[in-house]
């Protein structure tokens, strides 16, 4: 049978990754809602869909649907981080599970809140880790899993590092707001995280070299990896031969001196996570968890500058 689904924060840069998943799920997108009217987007997805700029009347309509016995099923939250929280309580008190883009919540002590939450309503919380759904992600934890079985002690040195451009927008909207955001490292780097721990262990030290508006950088010691890790949303920083060929984006993973290739396959991912969801699979408050104590730790460290093994990119940006 086909699901019923709301969206909340139907005018945003990921939204229409939502609306493709649930369309290609062959499910219903019932109502959405977003403070902004630029939606036409809807009209290529679900053009029957009912939208709201106003909580309050998004609210009550999920409620009389509800009272109606055609209630939503899913709500999808791809709303300001900030409000991750309060729209999965939402979804849950309408007896609908909550599936939440990343960062599922700033805080760790969100997560105790949400799972007792979940436990009351029967619903769950699913969050979009979609990384952990990339083949080749997948083939590397695989290669990984296979080498520890050899030798359990084996250690890993890595170098992470995202630039994603972004213009003078960027830091007036929320995404600019660390205390809407998070930062940068929960912004841009969550994901990142979660995949790294998924494949070499828990977090053993976690250091901050440097913190910006703009950068962060630090250091993560997992049970089978030294991580160095660099993220950045200043053009500048990207490397010159990328510039050169005209991109604005620059991903790249080295594990042991080899550049691991993921610059691929992202366009059906979100797709692939609601496939996996909706087959009883997903990911859940627990799997989020490691990765939100790393952004929030992130967030409260003191960057200590250069010293130690700090990532080489820092070296552009501290004297």
């Amino acid at each position: 049978m086909n699901k019923n689904f709301a969206l909340i924060g139907a005018a945003g840069y990921i939204a229409p990754r939502h609306m493709k998943a649930i369309q290609e799920t062959n499910n219903i997108l019932v109502a959405a809602l977003d403070k902004n009217d630029s939606v036409g987007i809807i009209d290529s997805y679900f053009p029957k869909a009912d939208f709201f700029t106003e909580f309050e009347r998004f609210d009550r309509h999920i409620d009389k649907l509800r009272r109606n016995n055609t209630g939503v099923d899913y709500v999808s939250i791809a709303s300001p981080n900030y409000l991750h929280d309060a729209h999965i309580r939402f979804a849950l008190r309408n007896n609908a599970h909550a599936i939440c883009e990343k960062p599922l919540v700033l805080n760790p002590w969100n997560i105790d809140a949400l799972a007792q939450i979940e436990q009351e309503s029967g619903k769950k919380v699913f969050n979009i880790l979609q990384l952990r759904l990339h083949p080749s992600i997948i083939a590397l934890k695989e290669k990984i899993i296979t080498e520890l079985a050899v030798n359990p002690d084996k250690m890993y040195d890595i170098d992470l590092t995202y630039l994603t451009s972004r213009g003078h927008w960027y830091f007036v909207s929320w995404k600019g707001d660390e205390g809407k955001s998070g930062g940068i490292a929960s912004n841009i780097g969550v994901h990142f995280y979660d995949m790294l721990t998924w494949i070499f262990g828990p977090v053993k030290e976690n250091v901050v070299h440097l913190k910006t508006s703009d950068v962060n950088a630090g250091y993560l010691g997992l049970k089978n990896a030294n991580v160095r890790w660099f993220l950045s949303v200043n053009y500048d920083y990207i490397p010159e031969d990328v510039k050169k060929a005209g991109k604005r984006t620059y991903r790249s993973i080295v594990v042991n001196g080899e550049e691991f290739e993921f610059s691929e396959g992202f366009t059906d991912l979100h797709t692939l996570s609601y496939q996996h969801i909706l087959n009883e699979g997903g990911f859940g408050l627990e799997e989020a968890r490691t990765s939100i104590e790393i952004v929030s730790a992130i967030r409260n460290l003191a960057p200590i500058g250069k010293q130690g093994n700090f990532h080489p990119f820092c070296q552009a940006v501290l004297p």
